[in-house]
Parts: structure tokens; C-alpha cells; sequence
């Protein structure tokens, strides 16, 4: 698999590209999969040990996949993943919303799975105040 995804990704460095062009360009599987690995060691903790066995086990599932189609499908969404991430993870404005036309094509499964993730989201970052912590100890 590995020589079959070396010649189908394309490398940055191989030729000069404007930077539109250099966002857009795929990453071999393994630099693909060390920068996102890098890329994670900027999120607080909780999501870091998330997203890198995340990662991995994505990266262990499709080792053997010979399909170039599924190969480059597999290599552009984990690249379009690496440009998502946030430079500054403190800064909340550098989060995208989800584009409403995913929603539309997700299946009532994936919408469920969805809505679990954002409410236990909310628990673990819930914000504390010191307001709020007085006001529960006097309830």
C-alpha cells in the first residue's frame, strides 16, 4: 500500500506552487499522519489523547486499502482536517461551525452521534464562575 500512496499523493516540495495551490496539495500518508500528530500537541490534553487515537486507528484501518480512489478520498479529508486545526487552540473564534450542507448529508445516525458528542462537549467545557459555583452552594 505504501508505494501505491507515495505515488498517488502528491509532495509540497516536489515542485513550486503558489500557496493556494500548496493548501490544496496532499501529503504522503506518513508525513500526513506525523503532522497531524504534531498538529495535536497544540489541543488541551483531553482532545489531544481523542484525536490522536483517533488518528491512529483511522490510519491502522485503511493501511491495507489498494483503492487510489478511497486512497486520495482518505488523504484530502485528513488534509482538509490538518488546515482546519487551530493554530491557537485558546482562541475560540478560530473554530468553524459545521457547513449546513453536511447536515444534509448525514444519516439520522450520524445526527444522533452528533448531538451526544455536543452534549457531552458541553459538560466537560462547561465554563466555571464564581458566580455560579455561590449560586449552587446556596441552592
Amino acid at each position: 500500500m505504501y508505494s501505491t500512496l507515495v505515488r498517488l499523493a502528491e509532495s509540497v516540495t516536489a515542485k513550486s506552487l503558489d500557496l493556494r495551490q500548496a493548501s490544496i496539495a496532499l501529503y504522503p500518508p506518513v508525513p500526513l499522519y506525523r503532522r497531524l500528530l504534531r498538529a495535536h500537541r497544540r489541543l488541551p490534553i483531553e482532545m489531544r489523547l481523542l484525536g490522536d487515537d483517533y488518528v491512529k486507528a483511522e490510519f491502522r484501518r485503511h493501511k491495507e486499502i489498494t483503492n487510489p480512489v478511497h486512497v486520495m478520498g482518505f488523504l484530502t479529508q485528513w488534509k482538509m482536517y490538518l488546515d482546519e486545526l487551530p493554530r491557537d487552540p485558546s482562541d475560540s473564534r478560530s473554530f468553524k461551525k459545521l457547513d449546513p450542507t453536511v447536515y444534509e448529508k448525514m444519516s439520522a445516525e450520524q445526527l444522533g452521534q452528533l448531538y451526544e458528542f455536543m452534549h457531552a462537549t458541553k459538560e466537560i467545557w462547561k465554563p466555571v464562575n464564581g458566580e455560579q459555583a455561590q449560586s449552587e452552594t446556596k441552592k
